[in-house]
């Protein structure tokens, strides 16, 4: 596109205040963003939905204090401000660029890595993310630094890549933190979300062995992705199902997505020196913890949250590869947004959810629609 063409204002959904969905607003008259110096500007063809849309909406990050408190991403820092547009799984084409980013680039088809890493190296102890410090991909357009918008060439089609970028690079991250090598068996709860039905996938692209945590009728669908056996989140001692379910083999890694009451049986599932990683607690975040399980076994406990630019590249590399694929469940026009974050909540899909702005919506969004 010759950015001449490109409007003066464009639709986006905004985040207007910490709420309920009243507080996502969909508005056609945004200014278009103009891209800063080293920036692109992406025309956005589809975004993808996460479970940290929902959370910075409600404020339900708590604080170190008060694990009610509202508050946003990053606690007490927060980079949050209102109106803003949401949106870190963006995938589009690039049609102008900022001083300093070549020409040459215009064109592009891209997919977006979200992560503001704020340093040179790889600590991630200032990261951000677009979407939250700065406007997403819930938008006709948006600007993102040139080096996190990554050229690609795939069969894929945009709404499938808009699938991997956030819940998989989480994913990523935590097997890396993990440690996770070929042929030790990793339990996966929330194995049917985007992160979890992920990580199963990317257990089997380092030669690991998944195990899921997930709903009964679930089963089948993360069997054909690549768990080894799938335990129902039902039962009545994960103890004694995931022992059944492995064969009596120890489990030498647990990723948590879930957290809640399970937290002191997921330490225990472990094998003594085995490793636990988290990056989500969706069935609750303060857990009871038997600390003398912990020292006894020798465990490791981790926390994750995003990755490296290098875990994305490897990620990105594996979803060329075809070692791992989408799971596109649905998607929705960006003005049916609403709907489409209700349906996320639901949580009765396997894989993502995806957002396509209107004007693309022929192309690009019904051939994945729910029929």
């Amino acid at each position: 596109m010759n950015p001449t063409a490109i409007p003066e204002t464009m639709a986006a959904v905004l985040l207007t205040r910490h709420g309920g969905l009243d507080a996502l607003e969909y508005r056609t008259d945004v200014p278009v963003p103009q891209p800063a110096a080293g920036e692109v500007l992406l025309e956005v063809h589809a975004c993808g939905m996460n479970n940290t849309d929902v959370w910075v909406r409600e404020g339900a990050y708590g604080s170190d204090t008060d694990p009610q408190a509202v508050s946003t991403w990053r606690r007490g820092r927060s980079t949050l401000t209102f109106p803003r547009i949401q949106g870190t799984d963006s995938v589009g084409r690039i049609v102008a660029v900022g001083d300093g980013v070549p020409t040459s680039r215009i064109g592009e088809r891209v997919v977006v890595d979200f992560s503001i890493y704020n340093c040179e190296d790889d600590s991630l102890a200032d990261i951000d993310y677009i979407g939250h410090g700065r406007d997403g991909g819930y938008a006709e357009y948006q600007c993102v630094p040139a080096e996190n918008a990554h050229a690609v060439e795939t069969d894929l089609t945009d709404a499938e890549l808009a699938t991997f970028c956030c819940a998989y690079l989480t994913g990523e991250h935590m097997l890396e933190r993990a440690a996770v090598q070929a042929g030790e068996r990793v339990l996966v709860t929330g194995a049917s979300g985007g992160v979890g039905s992920g990580i199963v996938q990317l257990c089997r692209a380092r030669g690991a062995i998944p195990y899921a945590v997930t709903r009964r009728d679930k089963a089948e669908a993360l069997k054909a992705i690549g768990a080894e056996a799938v335990i129902d989140r039902a039962a009545d001692d994960w103890v004694v199902a995931v022992e059944e379910a492995t064969g009596g083999e120890a489990i030498d890694v647990v990723a948590d997505l879930v957290a809640g009451p399970h937290f002191n049986d997921l330490l225990r599932i472990l094998r003594p020196e085995g490793r636990y990683t988290t990056a989500g607690a969706i069935a609750g975040p303060v857990v009871d913890l038997d600390l003398r399980t912990m020292y006894l076994k020798q465990l490791q406990l981790h926390g994750s949250s995003q990755g490296r630019r290098s875990d994305f590249r490897r990620l990105l590399g594996h979803a060329l590869a075809g070692r791992i694929r989408p799971l596109l469940d649905a998607t929705y026009p960006l003005s049916d947004f609403h709907r489409a974050q209700t349906d996320f909540m639901s949580k009765d899909y396997v894989g993502k959810l995806v957002v396509v702005p209107d004007r693309h919506w022929e192309q690009v969004g019904a051939p994945h629609a729910r029929r």
